[in-house]
């Protein structure tokens, strides 16, 4: 692999969670999976609910994201995300309890369930728990 960088940006409307140069990040697009390395043509696409993957100077670690937008140009890329954690901010007990909520929602099913919202904080939860490896 080339010793080539690229600046990667993820902000959200609270702050700013990343900006640095990485070697290659993966990125979960609405339509699978991206990874990126520096040169990247020139893209921009809606982010899905997942993981960035990302390796830097040997190591890799994980920030979630629930949604948003990724920019790549001239070896940048931008992710303005809905919502991003590092792993190591994620409080475990805070996203098990939003998990265990979400799927005592769905299972009840109750008749004024919104059943999109339920599904979509699982999905942020599992994704928050999956980040921190379990």
């Amino acid at each position: 692999m080339s010793d080539k960088t690229q600046r990667l940006d993820i902000v959200t409307p609270q702050k700013k969670i990343f900006s640095e140069d990485v070697r290659f990040f993966v990125a979960p697009g609405s339509e699978g999976e991206l990874g990126l390395l520096p040169d990247h043509a020139a893209i921009i696409t809606a982010l899905k609910i997942g993981l960035l993957r990302i390796e830097q100077e040997g190591k890799k670690f994980n920030i979630a994201v629930s949604g948003g937008f990724l920019e790549v140009r001239n070896s940048k890329a931008t992710v303005l995300a809905t919502a991003a954690e590092r792993a190591e901010d994620i409080d475990v007990d805070r996203a098990e309890a939003a998990k265990q909520r979400a799927e005592q929602r769905l299972a009840a099913k109750a008749p004024d369930l919104d059943v999109l919202r339920a599904e979509l904080a699982l999905k942020r939860a599992l994704n928050r728990l999956k980040a921190v490896g379990r």
